[in-house]
């Protein structure tokens, strides 16, 4: 992490860890930290993994369920008591019952496991597993820290004037070009600055879009924020790095600026991302598959972003009690059940391609790093299908309602079984100006459509008594907790 953090923040950090590591002590403890970008399925993936910690099921990559050596996991009330609660037990219905899936996360929960467990030389010990589900786009906001409002302003204007996204900016590129910087500070051009601002975020977010580098992320998650001076700046177009003038609308801007960092940013580095132990990052690289190769590269800069704020590496005594490191991350491209199982090994290439340039990184720290295709909830099954007398493997699921493909709306109750096409044997080529994504998108009946953003429904017949059908899920707990109840 290079971001410049106060002397003050670092010995916060410092007695936080302290009190973590003494409490430790006498209740070993994991801080699992759980994010991604939008639409990567964090709460269905929280949900999923504490439903495997508590009900069992087919984990058999997970050695310690695998070999029966998990007497019980709990619920248990959470440490922090200002954090609000995963609210697991209501996630979980809407998946099971109502057959829906949890609304994206938008701020930080907590929630707190106790797993007994009986290592291989015997006797039963005791896990406490504290996750920590967050929005990955507070992830991206960690580099501001290390920016002037200088620096924020010409790599925001740089990113909304590149070509992929100057359509989608064109808006609040005029509103830019009508104010003045060195003019006086005025309420009403900031408000509509910032606003014209964030719905050029808000559109670079959509799905035929699909960017990923979107700073502020607090823009397009306010909460109780919401219209605060601290959430109403923009960046502009400013001469250069000179001090602005006292009472212009830039100085405004900069001090809103330097009020998100200390109200926001600041204290969510310090409070809670700096106490996690191991990390999985989602990812939707399907979205990004779909929307071209400007978007990957975006994603890829996003993931890079990510993997920057993080302080990796193998703890050591000291690093343990007074400035603790994140020993592992797993990246993970999540909905694999969009696709057959032959394309799984090719996503995950897909992944690992993404992140090459931080896995070098990673690796340097000493750090232990992975990637993987998986899906917690798997909401498709795979089956075979004859067309023009040609096999073709397919996945069957059932769609929204209201999703529109080749002119038929789906109700929420029709199944439908897609051939969902072949990834590349080889990624380097979607990341070239005309390069695709799937090849041979078409329905099980043969009419050619674009199945590429179907949402699928959660499967039918699953109770929360019963295991949730995944994709993987066993190899993440494997790499995220194995060595831990070993």
């Amino acid at each position: 992490m290079t971001a410049r953090i106060t002397l003050l923040d670092e010995a916060r950090i410092g007695l936080r860890s302290l009190i973590d590591r003494v409490e430790d002590l006498a209740a070993p403890t994991l801080r699992l930290g759980v994010t991604g970008l939008s639409r990567a399925g964090k709460t269905v993936f929280t949900t999923a993994l504490i439903h495997a910690l508590i009900r069992g099921g087919r984990l058999p990559v997970f050695e310690a369920a695998n070999a029966g050596r998990i007497a019980s996991a709990e619920l248990k009330p959470q440490p922090d008591d200002a954090v609000p609660r995963f609210s697991y037990e209501d996630h979980l219905a809407q998946i099971v019952e109502a057959r829906r899936w949890p609304a994206s996360t938008t701020r930080i929960s907590e929630l707190r496991l106790v797993i007994r467990y009986a290592p291989p030389r015997g006797g039963l010990r005791t896990l406490t597993l504290d996750l920590v589900d967050y929005p990955g786009e507070w992830l991206l906001d960690l580099p501001l820290l290390d920016m002037s409002f200088a620096d924020f302003s010409r790599t925001s204007l740089a990113l909304a004037r590149d070509p992929a996204r100057a359509i989608l900016a064109a808006p609040f590129l005029a509103a830019l070009a009508a104010s003045q910087p060195s003019g006086p500070e005025n309420e009403t051009t900031a408000r509509t600055l910032a606003a014209a601002f964030t719905q050029y975020l808000a559109a670079c977010r959509g799905e035929r879009v699909a960017m990923s580098l979107l700073p502020p992320g607090r823009f397009l998650m306010p909460g109780d924020l919401e219209g605060s001076p601290a959430l109403t700046f923009a960046p502009l177009d400013l001469p250069g790095d000179a001090k602005p003038a006292a009472g212009s609308l830039a100085a405004m801007m900069e001090r809103r600026f330097e009020a998100y960092k200390s109200a926001v940013v600041r204290p969510f580095f310090r409070d809670h991302f700096a106490r996690l132990d191991r990390q999985i990052v989602l990812v939707d690289a399907l979205s990004a598959l779909n929307a071209g190769p400007a978007a990957l590269a975006d994603l890829e800069r996003a993931l890079d972003s990510i993997l920057a704020a993080f302080r990796l590496g193998r703890n050591s005594l000291v690093s343990t009690l007074f400035r603790p490191r994140i020993e592992r991350v797993l990246f993970a491209a999540t909905k694999a059940d969009h696709l057959h199982h032959t394309s799984h090994d090719r996503l995950e290439a897909i992944l690992q391609r993404l992140v090459e340039r931080a896995l070098g990184r990673a690796k340097a720290e000493g750090a232990l790093f992975d990637v993987a295709a998986l899906s917690a909830v798997r909401a498709t099954r795979e089956a075979s299908v004859t067309r023009g007398g040609q096999v073709l493997p397919a996945i069957v699921g059932t769609p929204e309602a209201g999703q529109e493909v080749a002119g038929h709306v789906f109700d929420g109750n029709e199944e439908v079984g897609v051939f969902p096409g072949d990834l590349p044997l080889v990624p380097d080529g979607l990341f070239e100006p005309g390069g695709g994504g799937f090849r041979g998108l078409a329905s099980a009946d043969g009419r050619d459509a674009d199945f590429r953003f179907v949402r699928f429904r959660p499967p039918p017949g699953i109770g929360a008594g019963a295991p949730l059908p995944h994709i993987r899920l066993d190899r993440a707990l494997q790499f995220l907790l194995g060595d831990r109840l070993a």
